[in-house]
């Protein structure tokens, strides 16, 4: 899905800096490896990979919840690490595993939390209307299904009208009707632009939609970080699939020796990937025929972000229902 990035007023502060941050568990296990990356004011950022891959952790450690074991970050010109506090005051977090009190209803959850930050309340009725609580507010925040809990996470994270706002995997365990409607309501904020969203998914179709910036993350590195069309751009607009018996790889040095694939085709299994660029899907196929490899299937179609990750992890991300 194509899409023109919205217009964002841009702050000469980024929003979020991060240098070199690492994170080693106990044990020497390396959770994040020395990330780079900056958010200006009012972008929405994705970190997208599969679990594991450090994305909780990174965000952990930019809401102050995890200790980074080397590097820097900052929030707003905030030390997260030395500021903590006044990082804490611009921000705010909604984490993948539920933490609103289910027992108060909706309103005193929300009431509570804008105590806690010193926040008026103005503007609660506006964003309750924007995320569909309105006739839920006054219920048990135990009777309600799981996407309607996950809009009062996020409600009850604008409470305090946070400059930054981290949603950690959102939609993560919802069915596919309540995630997709999750996902309209977060579109619906980044549409207003009025905040700094970053955002962890493993999902490729919540990354395409939402983020202006994507940087794919794999193992606690950084491999990839652009626009969604940028990645798509650089595997060009057609790519040829091949599906052979056994092991793809193998058919790969015939075709880059006869200069019908480049650096950037990859092999999955049986599946071998091949990008197009200038040349023609009936040129390609029909040179492919002439070199007399034995294959399943052959077809063409156009790159998605799961090929762009494909080509750069040789994993395949979960898809989305």
């Amino acid at each position: 899905m194509q899409r023109k990035p919205h217009a964002v007023a841009r702050s000469t502060t980024p929003a979020i800096e991060v240098h070199q941050l690492r994170k080693t568990y106990p044990g020497g296990v390396e959770a994040v490896k020395g990330i780079d990356f900056t958010v200006d004011a009012g972008e929405v950022f994705a970190l997208l990979g599969p679990n594991g891959a450090g994305k909780s952790t990174t965000v952990g450690m930019l809401t102050t919840t995890i200790e980074p074991t080397a590097g820097s970050a900052w929030l707003g010109g905030f030390d997260v690490a030395v500021e903590s506090l006044a990082a804490r005051r611009i921000s705010s977090v909604v984490f993948q595993d539920p933490v609103v009190d289910r027992a108060p209803t909706g309103r005193r959850n929300l009431e509570l939390h804008a105590r806690l930050w010193g926040a008026d309340g103005a503007g609660t009725s506006e964003l309750v209307e924007t995320l569909g609580l309105a006739k839920l507010l006054d219920r048990p925040a135990s009777t309600y299904s799981g996407g309607q809990r996950r809009r009062l996470e996020i409600a009850r994270a604008l409470v305090s009208r946070p400059q930054v706002l981290f949603l950690d995997e959102p939609a993560v365990g919802l069915d596919p009707r309540i995630r997709h409607e999750l996902l309209d309501v977060i579109a619906g904020l980044r549409a207003r632009g009025e905040m700094t969203i970053l955002l962890t998914t493993h999902y490729l179709d919540e990354a395409e939609r939402l983020a202006d910036r994507v940087a794919i993350i794999r193992g606690g590195e950084i491999v990839a970080l652009d626009t969604p069309t940028a990645l798509l751009g650089s595997l060009g607009r057609e790519l040829v699939e091949l599906r052979v018996d056994g092991d793809a790889s193998t058919a790969l040095a015939p075709l880059r020796a006869r200069d019908l694939a480049g650096d950037d085709a990859f092999a999955v299994g049986s599946t071998l990937t091949v990008p197009l660029h200038d040349r023609s899907a009936a040129a390609a196929i029909a040179a492919v025929g002439e070199l007399g490899l034995v294959t399943t299937g052959i077809s063409s179609r156009r790159p998605t972000l799961d090929d762009v990750y494909l080509r750069l992890t040789g994993d395949r991300l979960a898809a989305a229902a």
